[in-house]
């Protein structure tokens, strides 16, 4: 059975491959990660909605595949693309129903995206003719509102002790276990959810979490944030970093390609002690006064603080990685102990 595939990118260039997920074509922005490890993690991390994900290790799943892993309750990228991929790897892609092909150039997809910045692309095995029509049809992920396919849709609880609410826009799994780790209640709160909503709850603190897109289209998700500030303790991680620096007025902008992978260093700005991170992430936030931490890599902002709130954009529940960050947790923890039950006015 021929078994042929290959990614086309907008421009059409082809990068030839063999398939090894399921038949079919799927579209979306190709980006890559670094990581090593981690693959169960990074395909069901639900920031990859609409991305092709290219790993640039050379081999994908050669610890086999464990459910206990994921991150949510499926694949979220759109496809997978490696260089070689172990065998039950492969066959679990399968069964998830994911486009997926083995045998690319990853080395040189990689290399194209960091020096020309993120295209749109297809993969499956239809003709390169049709990928590159379903490549030019896919819609760019900037200025796009995503379908909401992520994120629990009823309230959730994890853990006991003082309440922190997590408001879910696409929310990785480890992110409320670990906070529920520290000894706190963690509830679990659908994105769209506004600040009345929350509040209702009672919370000590309010935890924004990570999730998928352009955070500038998200108006709802921004005027919570908004309203949310000095009434309660404030936190963000990823997406919900970048919602909190609108809330505040700053701008954000697409990266030229993004920061994907388990060993970004970043510098904490008070204390000049440099964190190993992982990350994932295509949007950034323009600098001010409240700026955090900054990446060595390109010097981007990757933390604001405030009286009342801090953010991260880099992921301190690893998952997997480093785990450098970890005591982001244990911020919000403090703080939620420290905080009065809000009194509604």
């Amino acid at each position: 059975m021929d078994r042929s595939a290959a990614l086309v990118l907008e421009d059409g260039t082809v990068f030839p491959g063999t398939l090894v997920g399921a038949s079919g074509v799927a579209a979306g922005e190709a980006c890559f990660t670094t990581a090593s490890t981690g693959y169960e993690e990074a395909a069901t991390d639900p920031s990859y909605v609409a991305q092709v994900l290219c790993f640039a290790y050379p081999l994908v799943g050669n610890y086999g595949v464990d459910a206990s892993r994921t991150e949510s309750d499926r694949v979220q990228a759109e496809a997978i693309v490696m260089r070689t991929a172990r065998p039950e790897w492969a066959a679990w892609l399968r069964e998830q129903g994911v486009v997926a092909i083995a045998d690319v150039d990853t080395r040189a997809l990689v290399r194209r995206i960091r020096e020309d910045g993120v295209l749109r692309c297809a993969v499956g095995d239809a003709p390169v003719a049709d990928l590159h029509a379903r490549a030019l049809a896919e819609p760019p992920i900037d200025g796009r509102p995503l379908d909401r396919r992520v994120g629990v849709t009823e309230p959730k609880f994890v853990g006991s002790g003082p309440r922190v609410v997590l408001v879910d826009l696409g929310c990785k799994r480890s992110i409320p276990r670990r906070l529920a780790a520290t000894g706190v209640e963690v509830a679990v709160v659908p994105g769209d959810w506004d600040a009345d909503a929350i509040l209702e709850l009672q919370p000590r603190a309010v935890l924004v979490g990570n999730g998928p897109g352009d955070p500038a289209v998200l108006h709802g998700p921004i005027e919570t944030v908004r309203e949310l500030l000095g009434r309660v303790p404030l936190f963000g991680i990823c997406l919900g970093h970048q919602l909190l620096g609108l809330a505040l007025g700053l701008d954000t902008f697409k990266l030229p390609f993004g920061h994907r992978g388990a060993n970004h260093p970043v510098r904490d700005a008070s204390t000049g002690r440099v964190l190993v991170t992982v990350q994932n992430h295509g949007f950034a936030v323009q600098a001010d006064e409240h700026v955090s931490h900054v990446s060595l890599n390109d010097g981007t902002v990757e933390g604001l603080a405030g009286e009342d709130f801090a953010s991260v954009q880099f992921h301190p529940e690893a998952a997997p990685g480093p785990l450098d960050g970890l005591p982001f947790f244990d911020q919000v923890a403090t703080a939620c102990r420290a905080a009065r039950i809000f009194a509604r006015s």
